[in-house]
């Protein structure tokens, strides 16, 4: 039997008010854990509480700006506090963009990597350090497809992306001997708020469900439910991996119809299939 090991273990999941974030304290929750929540905004940790609190107490929750890197002290400080002392961490929070990169404003550059890199960072350095006095934790990013390749008009969120990896992999180097695992995981286009905002509908169901062998995007619960296998005393002896989550999306190249599109004129003169 597998033992995800998450009950009376304490876990702080920055960005949980909305999407993956709060998805993945909600199951933390289920399991028997204590969840620390970070948000943006007292409106926005307000109401993932009250939503969270119908699950279990055994949630806090903090206003923090992950590029304020006193407030994610105080926000680490306050949770072990009131929850006990931080097992696991899930870093969520991003923030995306769109311009071509000729045109791209070193100002929104600069924005989107310090949420979605120098924030991851500044968090895992704060938590991390509480690790390793410990010699024991996990800790695990949500990067993106975007990390392990390229999407036109999004050159800083793909840097971003691609340095999670990075910092996933040196990490790892470096707090391994102190009994910390740290990974990443790859998602690809999730039904959240942000995918919503950003993505047009006729790119989604023409270009991303289309070259996805799994035919849709991703669910929160989904992703979530992958990030915290690798949070889990299940993924033990797992560290320095960055693991797609993506329907298929990176198995392969040229593929569309969700996979049925062979690329073959033997094929298609045969039947085998249809453009």
């Amino acid at each position: 039997m597998i033992n995800l090991g998450f009950k009376g273990k304490t876990f702080f999941v920055q960005g949980g008010t909305s999407g993956v974030g709060k998805a993945a304290a909600r199951i933390l929750l289920e399991e028997g854990a204590k969840v620390g929540i970070t948000g943006t905004s007292e409106a926005s940790v307000v109401a993932a509480l009250a939503e969270l609190r119908e699950i279990s107490p055994r949630v806090a929750g903090r206003v923090a700006n992950v590029k304020d890197k006193a407030a994610i002290e105080e926000a680490v400080t306050y949770f072990e506090t009131e929850l006990g002392p931080i097992d696991g961490l899930l870093i969520c929070a991003a923030i995306s963009g769109s311009a071509p990169a000729e045109d791209l404003d070193i100002e929104e550059w600069n924005n989107v990597l310090s949420v979605n890199l120098s924030g991851a960072f500044l968090t895992a350095q704060c938590v991390g350090r509480q690790m390793i006095a410990r010699r024991c934790g996990a800790i695990v990013f949500v990067g993106s497809t975007d990390g392990l390749g390229g999407h036109p008009s999004r050159t800083h969120y793909v840097a971003s992306k691609h340095g999670l990896n990075g910092l996933t992999k040196n990490l790892a180097l470096e707090w391994g001997r102190h009994g910390i695992r740290i990974n990443c995981i790859a998602p690809n286009a999730i039904d959240t708020p942000m995918l919503q905002r950003n993505m047009p509908p006729a790119f989604l169901s023409n270009v991303i469900e289309d070259r996805t062998p799994l035919g849709r995007v991703a669910q929160a619960s989904e992703i979530a439910s992958a990030a915290l296998l690798l949070l889990s005393e299940a993924a033990s002896y797992i560290t320095g991996a960055t693991v797609p989550v993506d329907g298929g999306l990176t198995a392969g190249f040229w593929t569309r119809r969700n996979g049925a599109d062979y690329s073959s004129k033997r094929l298609l003169d045969a039947g085998i299939y249809e453009e």
